[in-house]
C-alpha cells in the first residue's frame, strides 16, 4: 500500500510541475490579473507551495525505502 501512496505522490508532484507553465496558472491575455489586491500568479503559486509542501510531507511518511 505504501508503494502505491508513493507513486501516486510523485505522479501528483510531476501533475503540478506541467500544470505551473499552463494558462491555468499563468492567465493569457490578462493585462493586470488581480485577486484582492495580490497578482493571481502570487496567489497560484502560495497554493502551488502549499501543495507542494503536503505531498512531500506524505511522501516523507509513505517512502518505500523508510524504516519505521
Amino acid at each position: 500500500m505504501r508503494k502505491k501512496i508513493w507513486r501516486f505522490t510523485v505522479v501528483l508532484v510531476l501533475v503540478l510541475m506541467v500544470l505551473t507553465f499552463t494558462p491555468l496558472v499563468v492567465p493569457e491575455r490578462v493585462h493586470h490579473p488581480y485577486f484582492m489586491g495580490v497578482p493571481y500568479t502570487m496567489w497560484m503559486g502560495f497554493l502551488e507551495t502549499l501543495l507542494l509542501l503536503g505531498l512531500t510531507y506524505l511522501a516523507t511518511r509513505v517512502h518505500p525505502g523508510r524504516d519505521d
